[in-house]
């Protein structure tokens, strides 16, 4: 009885305005897709949709009745007396730079990892938990193509001015945090917490940095990267946070494993190898550092290290282990130019964005 008073009670202070909990599950077991997600209400009656989570996109995208190249699952605005369409000589149109104006109503054409998507600009009421957002514009899906888009549309949480965060500014005040339960976990177990009532009191943080190249993202200063005791011989510039290229390391919630730029992957690489010992090493995948023998006992800590902070992850943050449960990898790959510390690593952490203090904070927290 106390437990269901604690989730009940959770509920009912969830209702003050400027304070949601919004349940997290993995896509992976729900709909079978590799992203974490949220339920999210558009329209008036509410229509619900599973949405993607993601922290790299600023506009929210929406399938749409009648897409071509989309899931069974979509939005139909006929049924929405709150849905109105955006036109050409809008302001949320012109902030949207990939528009192309050539009628009346406001199309894009964006792509989405390989998807490419063809939508109308829209407005709609879009609901989290309890608060609603009147009035919310979206990209309305009519036709999209490859396969890397979530099935029922993503949820932008970027910093660009069509994202959620900033068109709920008034009731959050751009802040919010979520803990990933782990991609096996079959229920909505995980948290996204809006607004700065409901984020935790006792956490350590780390300067958000705003990078001019790549406005939307989330940058932060990673200065090294611990494998066992030892801090690794990382070059710095492939660690350097670069203004004028982009250059750095952000925090994604799309992005499924941990890339590293090839000097700093290469150098965590040898390390871990290294201390695994005589283990023979594999390859499968996209993984290069793989091994078909119990590795238990040999497997050293991993530890990310920023100012202010240290992110400690546990083995289940950073191996994976294939279906047959007869190999397991390192989670982790190369990158060309952007250090992207992904969700699987991000997994059972409390990951708090306070925009308006231009800080990033991380705890661990269980919540699979």
């Amino acid at each position: 009885m106390q437990a269901d008073d604690k989730t009940r009670l959770m509920y009912l202070t969830s209702l003050v305005a400027g304070r949601s909990f919004v349940p997290i599950g993995s896509g992976r077991q729900i709909i079978q897709s590799p992203t974490y997600i949220v339920k999210a209400n558009i329209g008036t009656p509410a229509q619900s949709l599973l949405m993607a989570l993601d922290t790299s996109t600023d506009m929210a995208l929406v399938p749409c009745a009648g897409c071509v190249g989309c899931s069974s699952v979509t939005y139909d605005s006929a049924k929405s007396t709150s849905f109105s369409s955006l036109a050409c000589g809008d302001q949320q149109c012109k902030q949207v730079q990939s528009s192309n104006c050539l009628g009346t109503t406001c199309s894009l054409n964006v792509t989405y990892g390989s998807s490419v998507i063809e939508a109308n600009l829209a407005q709609d009421n879009l609901t989290l938990a309890t608060d609603s957002v009147v009035g919310y514009p979206f990209s309305c899906i009519m036709k999209a193509t490859g396969g890397s888009f979530p099935p029922q549309g993503v949820l932008g949480l970027g910093r660009g001015p069509l994202s959620f965060v900033s068109q709920s500014q008034a009731l959050y005040k751009s802040t919010f945090s979520y803990c990933l339960p782990s991609f096996k976990s079959s229920n909505f177990s995980g948290t996204l917490r809006l607004g700065t009532n409901g984020q935790p009191i006792n956490i350590k943080y780390t300067p958000l940095l705003v990078n001019p190249r790549r406005t939307s993202l989330y940058y932060v200063n990673l200065i090294g990267i611990r494998v066992g005791s030892k801090v690794v011989n990382i070059p710095p510039s492939a660690l350097a946070f670069n203004p004028n290229t982009g250059g750095g390391t952000i925090i994604d919630s799309g992005t499924v494993f941990t890339r590293l730029v090839d000097g700093a992957y290469t150098a965590v690489r040898d390390e871990f190898r290294r201390r695994m010992g005589k283990a023979v090493v594999s390859s499968l995948g996209g993984f290069d550092t793989c091994y078909t023998v119990p590795i238990g006992k040999q497997v050293p800590t991993m530890t990310f290290m920023f100012p202010g902070l240290n992110m400690s992850l546990p083995q289940d943050n950073f191996l994976i282990h294939s279906s047959s449960g007869s190999t397991t990898c390192l989670a982790m790959s190369s990158s060309p130019a952007l250090n992207v510390i992904a969700n699987m690593q991000q997994q059972n952490h409390r990951i708090v964005f306070d925009i308006p203090n231009s800080r990033l904070g991380i705890s661990r927290e269980i919540c699979s």
